[in-house]
C-alpha cells in the first residue's frame, strides 16, 4: 500500500497530471487514496514515503496535508503526524445532517430573497453540470465521481454565500458536508435523483418563492440522508455482529 509503509514502493509514479501547480497535483493524489479509503481511516500518511512514492520533496506533500487537514480527511497527532480521519459513524452522521437541515433551508430561503438573474443561470448551469458528469455504470472510485461531487458542492455553496450573511455561509462551507459523505459512500444510482433535487431547488429561486425554496433545500437534505443513513446504519450492525 503506498503512502503508508515507507518501504519505497513506487507504484503511483507517472499519475500525476502535468502543468498544475506541485501541491495541487500531490493534494489531489492524497485525496483520491483517502476518498477511496486505500489509506484507511486511522492509518498513518509517512511524509518521507508519500514523497519517495511520488518522486517530489517533502515540502508539497506538508503543504496537501495541511490543506487536507483543514478539509478535515487528515488529522495530525502528536508523536504521530498526519493520520487519515476516521469515517463517520452513526450518530456523526444524523449530528451533520441535523445541521445541515438547520443551516441549508434557512440559506436557501434568504437566497430566494436575494437572488439575481446572473446567479440563477449559474445555478441552472450548475444542474446541467451535474448531470453531465454523472457516470452511471462505472466503478465507484472517487476518479469516475469527481466531477460529481465537486459541482454537487459548488451548487451547496454557491447557495449559501448569495443568503447574505457571511456567518451563515462560513458555517454551511465548514462542514465539509460533501466530502465526509462521499467519502463515507458513493452510489451512482443517487446522480439521477440529485439531480431532480437540484432543479427544484433552482425553479423555486428563480421564482424568489422563499418559502418554496426552503421546503425544497430541505427535502434535498431529508431524502439525501434516507439514502444514506440506512446503509450506514446497517454496515455499523454487521460489524458489531463479528
Amino acid at each position: 500500500m503506498i503512502f503508508m509503509t515507507g518501504d519505497g514502493d513506487t507504484s503511483a509514479r507517472g499519475i500525476l497530471p502535468e502543468r498544475r501547480a506541485l501541491v495541487d497535483d500531490v493534494h489531489d493524489v492524497i485525496l483520491g487514496f483517502l476518498m477511496d479509503r486505500a489509506i484507511e481511516p486511522g492509518a498513518r500518511v509517512n511524509i518521507d514515503a508519500v514523497a519517495r512514492d511520488l518522486d517530489v520533496s517533502p515540502t508539497p506533500v506538508r503543504e496537501a496535508l495541511t490543506r487536507l487537514e483543514a478539509e478535515g480527511l487528515v488529522v495530525k497527532r502528536t508523536l504521530r503526524g498526519y493520520v487519515a480521519s476516521p469515517l463517520l459513524d452513526e450518530a456523526g452522521l444524523r449530528d451533520l445532517y441535523e445541521m445541515r437541515a438547520l443551516l441549508e433551508p434557512e440559506a436557501a430561503r434568504r437566497a430566494a430573497e436575494r437572488v439575481d438573474e446572473v446567479t440563477v443561470a449559474e445555478l441552472f448551469a450548475s444542474v446541467e453540470r451535474l448531470d453531465a458528469s454523472s457516470a452511471p455504470g462505472t466503478d465507484e472510485q472517487f476518479h469516475t465521481y469527481r466531477r460529481f461531487i465537486d459541482e454537487d458542492r459548488h451548487f451547496h455553496h454557491l447557495i449559501a454565500e448569495r443568503a447574505g450573511s457571511p456567518l451563515l455561509s462560513e458555517a454551511i462551507v465548514r462542514l465539509r458536508a460533501h466530502l465526509h459523505l462521499y467519502r463515507l459512500d458513493f452510489r451512482h444510482d443517487f446522480e439521477d435523483r440529485t439531480v431532480a433535487e437540484h432543479a427544484v431547488v433552482v425553479e423555486a429561486l428563480r421564482q424568489h418563492d422563499a418559502k418554496a425554496a426552503a421546503l425544497a433545500m430541505l427535502t434535498h437534505i431529508t431524502n439525501s440522508y434516507a439514502r444514506l443513513g440506512p446503509a450506514l446504519s446497517h454496515a455499523e450492525g454487521t460489524q458489531s455482529r463479528r
